[in-house]
């Protein structure tokens, strides 16, 4: 279920991280201004978060505690921001590859994090049925892997927040040309301002180490359980760029590169 309004429950659905006050907001999540998630505004240009995760702060070091105790105990349900300050909380930025780990949970609750990305590596959760990153409000867009959790049928996503979604259509951040070779380029250590990740090993869609040929970055929105997301696809060839599918109904059709693409109109036309 997807929902622009935040719920007013008189019980907690998602434990002590979703209480939505803005006054409160702000000691676990920092402001975003990537674009405004209020009112339409096309001619916009928007960019990729670029912040680091500092892998030496208490929070990071608690969250892969607690992935390793989900991991080990198989747990079926993960909601680890409730197991965090809310300072802790707003020191997580992405989440550690170990949640490769997570094969048996079925329910990820990322509930007013403060995430500005999710690593490919959550397509390993293989038994993954519902994904909640409800009002994680700096979180734009999602790896293509997530599409390899073919289980996942329900998600709670704040839709506003996302590129190119249908309320607002907000633009894309315009993705790098495609390089003829990648010898010089560090996978392991990239830009995020210009990349959208720190790092690329495999390709999106054949899972093969991305190798010196090139890297092809394309933009798809596809439908993930119940919304449609923006999907960031790292493809290591051509040959893998164009057995991308067709883009979802009512959405741009066919894989792009970002920048003032030509979307549909948006509920607000």
């Amino acid at each position: 279920m997807t929902s622009e309004r935040e719920p007013r429950l008189c019980v907690n659905r998602w434990g002590d991280t979703s209480d939505p006050a803005p006054e409160r907001r702000g000691s676990r999540q920092d402001v975003c201004a990537c674009f405004d998630q209020s009112r339409p505004h096309p001619r916009a240009r928007v960019g990729f978060h670029n912040e680091r995760q500092d892998t030496s702060a208490p929070g990071w070091q608690h969250l892969l505690e607690l992935i390793d105790e989900a991991a080990a105990d198989g747990r079926e349900e993960f909601r680890p921001l409730i197991e965090l300050s809310p300072e802790e909380r707003r020191q997580i930025v992405t989440l550690p590859p170990s949640i490769a780990q997570l094969t048996a949970v079925k329910h990820l609750v990322l509930y007013g994090s403060n995430l500005v990305r999710i690593p490919p590596e959550i397509g390993a959760m293989t038994s993954l049925e519902e994904f909640t990153p409800y009002t994680s409000y700096r979180l734009h867009w999602f790896p293509y892997e997530i599409t390899r959790c073919r289980k996942l049928t329900r998600s709670t996503v704040s839709t506003r927040a996302l590129f190119g979604n249908y309320k607002l259509r907000p633009p894309f951040p315009r993705l790098q040309p495609f390089p003829d070779s990648v010898t010089d380029l560090d996978p392991g250590s990239l830009d995020p301002r210009r990349w959208g990740t720190t790092a690329i090993h495999s390709c999106s869609v054949c899972d093969c180490p991305i190798g010196q040929a090139g890297l092809h970055q394309m933009w798809i929105s596809l439908r993930v359980a119940t919304d449609v997301l923006p999907l960031l696809v790292n493809a290591c060839s051509s040959a893998c760029a164009s057995a991308l599918p067709g883009g979802a109904r009512d959405y741009i059709p066919t894989p792009h590169k970002g920048g003032r693409v030509d979307q549909p109109p948006s509920d607000w036309d």
